[in-house]
């Protein structure tokens, strides 16, 4: 609901030269910028106005920040930048930004800006970050869907009819697109996702990652059959492919390897390096202490007990099992 000083002034707010825009810049190299961002822009030539709407600020300066990371209690903001130092700093890091111009009437034009305006009031700004329901796409998507629905006669056609995107595919097989394949990244994500990150999505679920919501954007209509998108200029994501030589299978069979050779080592001198395994039991029960907290303990939606847990411990007993042949 709008508040009573936005209420009260009904006057137009952009001109009718205005363009507004669903801007999707690709992925980065840190692990948080991996699946990519969203945001709107806003280009008004006639009153001035070039404004980028940035639902992924956060600071890293925020007291306790990691603890209420691992917690999942990360608190991002809603930024307001200048749209060409948004768009230039993206650029110069070797991203692709990508671009849609919204096909939009007068009054939705308003009706977003207005929206925008008032989620960027101090007491609005600040939301709790959820990395599959709540995130920098999710909060334009529906930003943009409540607008719409408000001030359009003819409604947009449901996702389900206009977008098959990742239907069927679960949770867990998407984010990993995202994530070079055999990465130790790639690794981590498994080894932290439970049983509820193997639910296939459906609908808007999938919309939570930035290029979905960009090829759905693409897809949209109204009811009457006119495009979402009057233009633009967007390309797929890249995957990236890692050497052999980096993939967290080839760093598990050189463990497997060394303690394989230390096993036989061990068994020729009949005496056991126990140091070595008391490190691998040190390291096992970190990481059952890690996911147990994020199951039990966190707000994180996809966390629990899985198969990864075991894969250690399954090579380690395999290479220890040559010290007790005979």
């Amino acid at each position: 609901m709008l508040p009573a000083a936005v209420q009260a002034d009904e006057q137009q707010l952009l001109s009718e030269e205005a363009k507004i825009y669903l801007v999707t810049c690709s992925p980065g190299e840190a692990l948080y910028e991996r699946y990519g961002h969203t945001a709107l822009m806003v280009l008004d030539e006639e009153l001035g106005i070039s404004e980028i709407y940035n639902y992924g600020i956060f600071d890293f300066n925020t007291t306790h920040f990691y603890w209420r990371f691992v917690r999942g209690e990360t608190y991002y903001q809603l930024g307001k930048e200048h749209a060409e130092w948004f768009i230039s700093t993206y650029v110069y890091s070797g991203r692709q930004v990508n671009i849609q111009e919204l096909n939009l009437s007068p009054a939705d034009r308003d009706a977003i800006y207005r929206a925008l305006i008032v989620n960027y009031y101090p007491e609005n700004r600040v939301y709790l970050y959820n990395f599959v329901f709540d995130n920098c796409a999710t909060r334009p998507y529906y930003l943009l869907m409540d607008a719409l629905s408000t001030n359009t006669s003819d409604s947009l056609l449901p996702v389900s009819s206009t977008y098959k995107g990742a239907e069927g595919m679960t949770y867990r097989t998407f984010i990993r697109h995202y994530t070079p394949q055999g990465s130790w990244g790639d690794f981590g994500i498994n080894l932290v996702f439970g049983p509820k990150a193997d639910k296939q999505m459906t609908g808007e679920q999938r919309l939570f990652l930035p290029e979905e919501l960009m090829n759905y954007i693409s897809a949209a209509h109204y009811a009457d059959g006119t495009a979402l998108v009057a233009a633009e200029q967007i390309r797929p994501f890249g995957v990236e492919r890692l050497p052999w030589y980096k993939t967290w299978y080839f760093g598990m069979a050189v463990l497997f390897v060394v303690l394989a050779i230390l096993s036989y080592s061990d068994r020729k001198r009949g005496r056991r390096t126990r140091w070595v395994d008391y490190i691998l039991y040190s390291i096992y029960i970190l990481l059952l202490i890690l996911v147990t907290f994020l199951t039990f303990f966190s707000i994180h939606p996809l966390v629990g007990f899985g198969p990864y847990l075991l894969i250690i411990p399954n090579i380690h007993l395999c290479a220890r099992i040559i010290y007790l042949w005979r």
